[in-house]
């Protein structure tokens, strides 16, 4: 038996659909709020319940042989119980859990942010760099990524731990509703000269390398970088989002500097009024367009056999079109979804 943790999230849900496909038998927890629509579809047993009731978490681990932890708060934005409460607490039930029921194999998803801000020079960066480099005081989401990987580190049992780039695709509810506010409200900036190369995934290749690390014997004990070694620009993408969504190609560009200094800006202001969403510009958001996409993947391409093979425009377009449907495009330059 299969489980995944947060199965109903964008990556959890497509790592039970990469499991189904295969045959596998999958037993999904989710949130009892949570919409099972999809996992419905895919006729996977569904236990909705707290990852930190160890109650619930006895019943859910029953027979499992692998766990694949996907489930976590997303995004940088909410005061650190927010994190320990949705990132920390549950992997900690989780430890406790997967040792009493004996659980063959854990692959826990962590982050490729938990490296901090390295400097320039540090790239391109591998699994044996230091983490934690250089945090910012507000650095919550990094903190907490890096504290579940040290339980799990001493967990004694099998485990593997990945640490994927910024991802996208269908059933993004996060990322996704902040770039189509931020378009909408002509929030949308280029940073520096947009020459970089961006660091993001689609989704379902991510959850391939989470497949694969749960079913490869080499993974065991091991970390691994799940990245892009570049496709487009940051002028590109936005190019790629603005002419797929109908809206003006970008004409305002800040300086990185100035990026940084607005966002933390709005960062001051969103805490002054107790803003529950992330402000639209937040220094996190600033480092997912500027960030260097020099992390090393050796590793996993020589042990799992993976990399990416989704192209990022492709991936735009398939998530857009289960995002609106057969609705048409918002901008007023969009034609009606084919």
């Amino acid at each position: 038996m299969d489980v995944v943790t947060g199965a109903s999230g964008l990556l959890g849900s497509h790592v039970v659909e990469k499991l189904v496909a295969q045959g596998r038998k999958v037993r999904a927890l989710v949130r009892p709020q949570s919409d099972t629509a999809f996992l419905e579809g895919l006729g996977v047993e569904i236990s909705k319940g707290s990852l930190v009731d160890k109650t619930f978490l006895d019943q859910a681990l029953k027979g499992c042989s692998t766990l694949y932890h996907c489930a976590a708060k997303v995004g940088e934005w909410g005061p650190w119980n927010q994190f320990v409460e949705n990132i920390i607490k549950p992997v900690a039930s989780l430890v406790d859990s997967c040792a009493n029921h004996k659980v063959q194999k854990v692959v826990h998803v962590s982050s490729i942010t938990v490296y901090g801000h390295p400097l320039a020079e540090s790239f391109p960066i591998d699994e044996t760099a230091p983490t934690g480099q250089y945090l910012w005081r507000t650095d919550n989401y990094i903190r907490a990524k890096l504290q579940t990987e040290a339980y799990w580190q001493n967990y004694q049992g099998d485990k593997t731990i990945l640490r994927p780039t910024w991802f996208f695709g269908p059933r993004d509810r996060t990322s996704l509703p902040r770039v189509l506010a931020a378009f909408k409200l002509n929030r949308i900036a280029q940073v520096g000269d947009g020459s970089n190369m961006l660091n993001l995934l689609y989704a379902g290749d991510v959850a391939n390398a989470v497949v694969k690390a749960g079913q490869s014997p080499k993974s065991t004990g091991k970390i691994y970088n799940i990245s892009n070694p570049g496709q487009v620009t940051q002028k590109e993408f936005l190019a790629l989002l603005a002419d797929s969504l109908g809206y003006p190609r970008v004409g305002k560009i800040y300086s990185v500097r100035m990026a940084y200094l607005a966002g933390f800006v709005s960062e001051l202001v969103g805490k002054l009024i107790f803003l529950k969403r992330p402000p639209h510009l937040t220094r996190y958001s600033v480092g997912l367009v500027t960030r260097s996409n020099k992390f090393d993947i050796s590793n996993a391409i020589n042990d799992l056999e993976w990399h990416p093979t989704t192209m990022v425009s492709d991936a735009v377009e398939i998530t857009l079109d289960w995002y609106f449907g057969s609705s048409k495009r918002p901008g007023p330059l969009a034609r009606s979804s084919m």
